[in-house]
């Protein structure tokens, strides 16, 4: 982390100071349960909690400042060293911007450079930036989010990780609205942004799919002309953002787009259902193979985002078809692949769903499952406004035509897929509905055979995640099995 007086973080978000100005934070964090010490811990007002209720535990943990919206006196009855200000999400922006700059000024000064790379879209960003971060790794020390640190908050938490040995700085950037990704990307200011996929994600909050490629395209937009649009030519929305942009373009292509500079040639899945393809990059050198250890052909379109950042970032072609064929999944539920010792294949996607990422895991299910039993234990897409009904709707009379063997549907917000799924023809053992988790863990533990393929596939407070995890647990030996191995 750069470090901060009290007196400075106080003059940069323009902050009351109560502490002693020379008061100098290891690290910055807003949870206290995270707080060691040294910490400045951000008492942030939350969605369920309020971070000033938690600021004598932060302490107790060893933060030396906290940055508050409100003074906060301690158990004594004498205030707690801290920073006051307006907003304490904004400061941490401000904090953050500042920590980048000071970043890119040290390391100029001493004849080298940071690399920021934004990453953007409605579905694949955590995905492409493990596999970005992993590239890079190879070429210098690299800082990215860990898992979706993403938001207005996630973003500093992941500059603060950054210091003057950062080489890389990754960054994925979310968005709920229109001017999110714009501020994100001026606090940062990346040199090269990646937009990967205007899909229905969040369409309810933005007010249309149009809405999410404006805001979206603020990535670009963000550019300066020295810096790299990385465009995703599959999608006609992202493609239409080279307009947005005076940086320059460099556009990838998995459907051969004529016009894209790098591409996925004679591309095909492998054994173990990952994306194989002959990596072709503006280099001038004759294609590299490349043979993915990640579930899915849907992958393909991250893992040559991926390739075309490191490329911009200057890595050579070599090293990056390498490093994409030895990385499997690196954050937790994104197609998680788990083998029971019963020969049950439990597949947890379950992290985040929209009908895009919903579409390719369902079809990555039935690729991977001939001549196996397919499992598809699917709850809610969350935030699609008006398409909700669709959407579900679609999803399910998809999972009927894609010949899923079996089709658990869990929780209410959910019904209208298993009403689809058995209006298409699925009906009996073949289409089941729980209301709950538990319920749905009941049926699966109960008629779950070897040999069977389970993809588990919600949006995240869903928490089918969490189900699927239970699931690939190996089941408890029965009273047999326990009086066999006893003999």
């Amino acid at each position: 982390m750069i470090a901060f007086t009290a007196a400075e973080i106080a003059e940069i978000t323009s902050g009351r100071l109560d502490a002693d100005p020379g008061i100098t934070p290891l690290s910055v964090v807003t949870d206290s349960r995270e707080a060691t010490q040294g910490s400045l811990y951000v008492a942030k007002p939350g969605e369920h909690a309020d971070g000033h209720d938690f600021i004598d535990a932060a302490f107790a943990a060893g933060a030396v400042l906290a940055l508050v919206e409100r003074p906060v006196a301690g158990p004594n009855g004498t205030a707690r060293p801290s920073i006051v200000v307006a907003d304490a999400v904004l400061a941490m922006g401000a904090l953050a911007a500042e920590a980048v700059r000071r970043i890119r000024a040290a390391r100029a000064e001493a004849g080298s450079q940071l690399t920021v790379v934004g990453i953007t879209g409605s579905a694949g960003k955590t995905t492409t930036k493990d596999l970005l971060a992993g590239i890079l790794a190879t070429q210098g020390n690299t800082v990215a989010p860990k898992g979706s640190y993403n938001g207005e908050v996630g973003v500093p938490l992941t500059v603060f990780r950054a210091g003057t040995d950062t080489r890389y700085l990754v960054i994925e950037m979310g968005a709920t609205g229109i001017g999110h990704i714009r501020y994100l990307a001026e606090m940062v200011k990346p040199d090269i942004g990646v937009v990967l996929a205007v899909g229905t994600a969040h369409a309810g909050e933005f007010g249309g799919v149009e809405n999410i490629a404006l805001a979206k395209g603020e990535m670009v937009e963000g550019l300066t002309a020295g810096g790299t649009a990385i465009i995703n030519l599959d999608d006609e929305r992202v493609a239409a953002m080279r307009s947005r942009t005076h940086a320059t373009v460099l556009g990838f292509s998995a459907e051969g787009r004529p016009d894209a500079q790098v591409q996925a040639l004679n591309a095909d899945t492998n054994t173990g259902g990952g994306p194989e393809f002959d990596l072709l990059l503006p280099d001038g050198a004759a294609p590299r193979h490349v043979s993915s250890r990640l579930i899915g052909a849907h992958h393909t379109g991250n893992l040559l985002a991926a390739a075309a950042a490191a490329w911009a970032a200057g890595v050579p072609g070599d090293h990056i078809a390498q490093s994409l064929g030895n990385q499997a999944a690196a954050s937790r539920w994104r197609m998680e692949r788990t083998e029971r010792p019963d020969g049950v294949t439990i597949i947890n996607d379950a992290y985040n769903a929209n009908p895009e990422s919903m579409r390719a895991a369902l079809r990555t299910l039935a690729d991977l499952g001939r001549g196996r039993r397919t499992w598809a234990v699917l709850g809610a897409m969350l935030e699609l406004g008006n398409d909700s009904i669709r959407e579900h709707t679609a999803v399910g009379t998809q999972v009927v035509r894609l010949n899923i063997s079996r089709l658990l549907v869990v929780g209410r917000e959910a019904r209208a897929l298993y009403v689809s799924a058995v209006q298409e023809g699925s009906w009996g053992d073949e289409c089941l509905f729980a209301e709950t988790l538990d319920e749905a863990y009941n049926v699966l533990d109960a008629e779950l055979q070897p040999g069977d393929l389970v993809l588990f596939k919600s949006s995240n407070s869903v928490g089918l995640r969490h189900l699927g995890d239970r699931i690939a647990l190996p089941p408890a030996p029965t009273p047999a099995d326990e009086r066999s191995t006893l003999l």
